[in-house]
């Protein structure tokens, strides 16, 4: 199993180092020791304060906003689909649609995204989803050589290299970001 490099970490308030007392959600420190990412779970970042927004994030980690991924649930054609984007972008509902082939695209609900992931808007994973979903990452998360990403509750967040987090998301790289007129 491939090994996700250790990476430099900023300020944090707490960490932890096995799944037993993680900073992380404990159904996400469990995917993540699925994975053979053992390593990463120590690197998770609990917050005394919520991270719910991508700024809120960005500011906790300190960071750009770019160098945050959000996880997004939408509804296509009423089927959930999870759109990986940088905290700094917006999503393009006609792009995922697109992409997709689907008529229609919308935000999904506050209980979609639960049933569908078994966690809470605001803290959202990228992987390590109570069901199967379709997932789109944009290529913008691609402009870092390191991203944070929720680690299951509005209070933590996790680094790791971009390319590493769409493999485990087992994402498609595609365009779906708003681009400016």
């Amino acid at each position: 199993m491939r090994r996700v490099p250790a990476v430099t970490v900023p300020r944090m308030t707490t960490s932890a180092t096995g799944t037993e007392g993680s900073a992380a959600h404990p159904r996400f420190a469990e995917a993540l020791r699925e994975l053979g990412l053992e390593d990463v779970v120590g690197q998770v970042r609990r917050f005394p304060d919520a991270t719910r927004t991508a700024a809120e994030a960005a500011a906790a980690v300190g960071c750009e906003l770019s160098e945050i991924c959000k996880s997004l649930i939408f509804a296509a054609d009423g089927d959930p689909v999870l759109v990986l984007m940088d905290g700094a972008s917006r999503v393009d509902l006609d792009r995922v649609r697109e992409e997709l082939g689907a008529g229609r695209v919308t935000r999904a609900k506050a209980d979609v995204v639960r049933e569908t992931t078994g966690y809470a808007i605001g803290g959202v994973p990228p992987f390590g989803h109570r069901t199967r979903t379709r997932v789109l990452a944009d290529r913008s998360l691609l402009d870092h050589p390191v991203i944070w990403a929720a680690a299951g509750t509005p209070y933590a967040v996790f680094p790791m290299p971009p390319k590493d987090l769409i493999t485990h998301a087992g994402a498609t790289l595609v365009d779906v970001r708003e681009h400016e007129a």
